[in-house]
């Protein structure tokens, strides 16, 4: 019943039977596939359940902006990269397990470049193949051709934008495109967008204004408008700022003068009923694809105040839509914090947008108890790739994975560049420390002589002394340079401490601080890289040396405990002759325990709810011995 309700919703309200889109309300889901290419998608920066998290906001729809141009070859093919299209399968998966709409927006997009006039080149070419792959794939997902096209006449827009559609339409009758007007997505031009005899088409338009009060602090404008700050809304004229002399004589000046008429209720309404009037007129389904307020040199009331009026007004005349962004400079989450669902979001403007506010505690971090995947294939959770990065890096790289897919390869950096790893939020490892927890990874190189550091660095948040201070242990002659993998289990508690750089540098005080780690990052410290290669695979940090697991199928029997059947689909069993109480923990590959308990005999260990992979079952009897075994969920 389901796909035929839904399959008579999208009939009727596509067609313009109700003049309204599929869904009602959502976010852009922003940086993340909007990178250079497909080996910079950090896959792991979000998951299922961030899908899950927005979904319980009450949404039911997420544009995602992908900078698809980007996703390929190049001219003059412009073939898609099958690691790009493996990693949007998986964004796919979660909204179509949901029942969540998903826009693939291509957003291949330079505010300060005009959309080349032979653009249709490229467009015609990516998504031939992206209707190609996802035309089998359910209702659920929308196509949208180009976001934001400017500098381009309509009339030349229009042109491409109808051979894109015909081009899809000749893989892909089924899913709807969304297409939108040139100059910016203006409402203003929404009328003179062509009539399509296409009846499975949703028109966007996107909302700005005024632009002085929510772009005010934008540095992507031209010129910068990071000068103007404090602008209310609506206009009050005992609170408008002075405007900033390096601004006179620019259109934002003309702007701001005209603020008095632009900055009000009714001329915002006046605006979008520009959208309305051509919804009404052409009989067709429009959303709003973006709006939104700038944080930084808004007020928050006045922000929440705008995202209320115009969200309202929106609904009140059926038109769905979807914020910029989630996370982000115009996003959901307050300020300052680490954009932590259940700790940092800005709850005022979640109910201004009438969403489902949830429930929000203060953040404290608590020292980690187990240990964690930094990279293993992926980038692990709740770490990003940041900071000075130099040199050629891919953390997807499958010409020397020590196992599974990819490993991660660094060359040609220069001295002091490095891969940082961010953690988001700041972890404390003070414990795990204390519990002779180790940094462990495999690592092939095939220069002899490299050398560099690994380090983690601490905030400097503790007050204005404080200091991003480092510890560290420098890589040289404990590997051999031979291309082969080589395996690493440095004990945290055997780093050293370095010093601290805030642009000056400042020798060691014992000040590091292991309870708040900010950075883990391996580091051309010691010269630059060359031509030397390297190749890193599964950084964690844990109390298991690998090389133990890496024998087991030569221990197992050696310890009086049966495990079957293994790999499994189902449960395990655990069968012992052992005369006294036995402990298990399973644990999964970022470290943390999964299941734990006590038998004598026999038991059961339920493996419902979890992924299939790879597990660590420790087994350990009354003495303290104990045996590691490989469980493979099927």
């Amino acid at each position: 019943m389901r796909i035929t309700f839904l399959s008579i919703l999208l009939i009727y309200g596509l067609s313009g039977f109700g003049q309204t889109a599929p869904f009602t309300k959502g976010v852009n889901l922003t940086n993340w596939f909007q990178v250079g290419s497909a080996k910079q998608i950090q896959l792991t920066k979000y998951n299922k359940q961030d899908f899950e998290n927005i979904q319980s906001l009450g949404c039911d729809v997420i544009r995602l902006p992908i900078n698809l141009h980007f996703m390929t070859d190049g001219a003059p093919n412009y073939t898609l990269d099958p690691l790009f299209l493996n990693f949007l399968d998986q964004a796919v998966d979660w909204a179509e397990e949901l029942e969540m709409y998903l826009i693939l927006d291509n957003h291949t997009f330079d505010p300060a470049e005009n959309t080349d006039p032979n653009i249709g080149d490229v467009l015609i070419k990516v998504w031939e193949q992206m209707a190609t792959h996802f035309k089998d794939r359910s209702d659920f997902v929308m196509y949208e051709v180009l976001n934001e096209p400017h500098g381009i006449s309509d009339q030349l827009w229009n042109s491409i934008q109808q051979e894109v559609v015909e081009v899809i339409r000749t893989v892909d009758d089924k899913h709807t495109i969304v297409v939108g007007p040139a100059s910016w997505n203006s409402y203003n031009n929404l009328s003179v967008m062509p009539i399509y005899e296409d009846d499975n088409l949703l028109y966007t338009f996107h909302f700005y204004d005024p632009f002085v009060f929510t772009h005010q602090g934008a540095s992507w404008v031209s010129p910068s408008m990071v000068p103007l700050a404090d602008v209310p809304f609506p206009f009050d004229a005992q609170n408008m700022p002075a405007f900033p002399a390096s601004l006179n004589g620019s259109w934002i000046q003309s702007a701001f003068n005209n603020y008095n008429a632009d900055g009000t209720i009714s001329k915002v309404k006046e605006l979008i009923d520009i959208a309305v009037d051509f919804q009404q007129a052409r009989n067709v389904p429009i959303y709003c694809g973006e709006f939104g307020v700038y944080i930084p040199n808004s007020s928050q009331p006045d922000r929440v105040f705008w995202y209320e009026q115009v969200r309202q007004y929106l609904e009140e005349k059926n038109i769905a839509w979807t914020i910029w962004d989630y996370h982000g400079g115009f996003g959901l989450f307050e300020s300052g914090g680490s954009g932590l669902f259940e700790h940092d979001l800005n709850t005022d403007l979640v109910g201004a947008l009438g969403m489902n506010v949830p429930e929000q505690t203060p953040f404290e971090i608590k020292p980690d108890s187990v240990g964690f995947f930094v990279y293993s294939d992926f980038i692990g959770e709740r770490i990003v790739s940041a900071g000075h990065s130099g040199g050629e890096i891919d953390f997807y790289n499958q010409l020397a994975a020590h196992n599974d897919d990819y490993s991660l390869f660094w060359t040609g950096a220069n001295q002091y560049q490095s891969i940082s790893f961010d953690f988001q939020p700041n972890r404390d490892l003070s414990y795990l420390v204390s519990q002779d927890f180790a940094l462990d990874f495999y690592i092939k190189g095939d220069t002899p002589g490299t050398s560099f550091d690994i380090r983690f660095i601490d905030t400097d948040s503790e007050g204005p002394d404080d200091l991003p201070w480092r510890i560290r242990m420098t890589i040289d002659d404990e590997v051999n340079w031979d291309n082969t993998w080589q395996h690493l289990h440095l004990k945290l508690s055997d780093f050293v401490e370095h010093g601290a750089w805030d642009g000056t540098w400042h020798n060691p005080i014992g000040a590091f601080d292991w309870s708040r780690i900010d950075l883990l990052e391996i580091v051309a410290e010691q010269g630059a890289l060359g031509g030397a290669r390297l190749w890193f695979d599964n950084i964690q940090i844990t109390d298991v040396d690998p090389t133990l697991v890496n024998s087991l199928e030569q221990r197992e029997g050696s310890f009086p405990v049966k495990v079957f059947p293994n790999p499994t689909s189902g449960n395990i069993f655990l069968r012992s002759d052992y005369p006294a109480s036995l402990s298990f923990q399973l644990r999964d590959a970022f470290g943390r325990t999964l299941r734990q308990g006590n038998f004598q005999g026999r038991a059961e260990i339920d493996l419902s709810g979890l992924p299939t992979g790879y597990y660590l079952l420790k087994l350990q009897n009354d003495r303290g011995a104990f045996e590691l075994r490989k469980i493979i969920k099927s």
